[in-house]
């Protein structure tokens, strides 16, 4: 008897230390389980942009604050008013800001976002006259991105950057020749005699031509009004100046559309006399560029997308 008591309790035993053991085994899994899903909620997070904020929180004390604008100024790019101008409040807004720097790396692009970022510089310099806002071109400030750096207390180029291209253009294609070659023919129905403006499959109407000419014209004054006023008695004007031709930075300097040669460390560190620098550049994060490709690609399916031909830019 004693002896079945006995194995019974080693049975018994085995079995609450096998139970033991599974538990053990459970309370790992889901251990690790929560740990690995904490560690993709994290990396989540990281990877569509939520943490992706500028230095701007943990800036301590004087400092100089840096705002980027690369590439094609464009409504659905980085180079966006929508991304520039939170960036600038920002930057003048915080209280160790000693100066400004916005850092221009592009080509040109929409006269509308150039003259919104433009309108905002303005506006935050007269709201924060004690803080100045310079430019530092790096490889190309020329059309729209000039237009946004002639609203800068001062532009610094590099000898080799390219600067200017003071002018605004209409660009699209005619295909009617081609059409003609293939045996395809154009059915166009408007409301509205000039609906069809510039219409890349149609003849060129000449007085349609001639009111884009005009209007390129009141554009292009629009232009030359900002940059006379931003760079004033700087400013050495020549037959060439604002004919949409492109200059070094040396030629640049020499004609007053820049006052100097400099790199951000530069400038922050001997004009603005505060070496550390602070990034208050948006990021774009994940969620906010796939949300433009969705919108993109909604707009193109259901026919949304302009149907012009052509396109204005600086």
């Amino acid at each position: 008897m004693s002896e079945q008591n006995w194995e019974r309790g080693v049975l018994e035993k085995l079995a609450m230390s096998a139970i033991q053991e599974q538990r053990r085994a459970r309370h790992w899994s889901i251990f690790f389980k929560v740990l690995t899903f904490g560690y993709l909620f994290v990396m989540l997070f990281i990877f569509m942009g939520w943490f992706d904020k500028s230095e701007t929180a943990l800036s301590t004390g004087k400092h100089t604050a840096l705002v980027d604008m690369q590439g094609v100024i464009a409504a659905d790019s980085v180079a966006s008013a929508d991304n520039l101008i939170p960036s600038l409040q920002e930057a003048f807004q915080d209280k160790g800001t000693q100066g400004v720097i916005l850092r221009i790396n592009s080509p040109g692009g929409s006269p509308v976002q150039a003259g919104q970022i433009n309108d905002e510089i303005r506006r935050l310099r007269a709201k924060y006259p004690s803080i100045p806002l310079y430019v530092v071109v790096e490889d190309i400030c020329a059309s729209g991105g000039y237009y946004v750096a002639a609203a800068a207390d001062k532009i610094y180029v590099d000898k080799a950057s390219l600067i200017g291209s003071i002018g605004v253009l209409i660009d699209g294609f005619g295909f009617t020749g081609t059409m003609e070659k293939l045996g395809v023919e154009r059915r166009l129905v408007t409301a509205g005699s000039n609906k069809g403006f510039l219409d890349p499959f149609s003849e060129a109407r000449p007085e349609q031509q001639e009111y884009a000419r005009q209007m390129l014209g009141q554009i292009h004054q629009q232009f030359i009004d900002v940059v006379r006023q931003g760079r004033g008695k700087r400013l050495k004007e020549t037959p060439d100046t604002f004919s949409g031709l492109v200059w070094n930075g040396q030629a640049g300097v020499d004609m007053g559309l820049a006052d100097g040669y400099g790199s951000v460390e530069s400038v922050a560190r001997d004009v603005i006399k505060a070496e550390h620098i602070v990034d208050f550049t948006v990021k774009e994060g994940f969620a906010d560029r796939l949300a433009k490709r969705f919108g993109a690609g909604v707009a193109s399916a259901f026919g949304l997308t302009a149907q012009s031909g052509f396109a204005l830019r600086y």
